[in-house]
């Protein structure tokens, strides 16, 4: 199975600190969610998982779906997705704060989401941005807001780095 996967600079995994090697297989021994294995994501998730490097990874083994990520026995690198690059982070920003603005506006009890997603977008803080963008749908229009505005950031960031997008699979 093809997926992708972010890391940080230098190709080192953000929660284990496991540096990646490229085009070689690495076996996690098996298949547990937040315990054990290779972590991944579809292009529907990842808005939540973003970092400084973008890859394609290829799973096999035991795979375990999960609702925002997969987790396999095995994966490798594939290749680095060059069009992820700081520019197009800060673009990706910048679009989550123009819906923002436009979904809630000036309402009375949501409008500071509107100066939170600013903040953390020009912060560089761009994920919890993209997060708080999310939260700020969802407090308008309940729990399809949220999904609704994720899955508009994930088409958003398939569009631009020419992936095939189908939100939640």
């Amino acid at each position: 199975m093809i997926a992708y996967k972010f890391l940080g600079a230098g190709g080192i995994a953000p929660f284990t600190g496991f540096r990646w090697p490229v085009g070689e297989w690495v076996d996690a021994g098996g298949a547990d969610p937040c315990r054990a294995g290779v972590h991944a994501c579809r292009v529907g998730d990842l808005p939540i998982w973003m970092d400084e490097q973008l890859w394609e990874i290829e799973l096999e083994g035991e795979i375990v779906e999960q609702t925002r990520k997969l987790v396999a026995a095995r994966g490798r690198l594939l290749r680095r997705l060059e069009e992820w690059t700081p520019a197009l982070q800060r673009d990706f920003g910048h679009g989550c704060l123009q819906r923002t603005r436009e979904r809630v506006g000036f309402l009375p009890v949501l409008s500071g989401f509107v100066v939170d997603v600013e903040r953390l977008v020009g912060q560089g803080r761009v994920p919890l941005g993209a997060f708080a963008a999310a939260r700020a749908a969802e407090l308008r229009d309940g729990p399809a807001g949220y999904e609704e505005e994720r899955r508009l950031q994930s088409a958003w960031l398939a569009e631009r780095l020419g992936l095939e997008h189908a939100y939640g699979t």
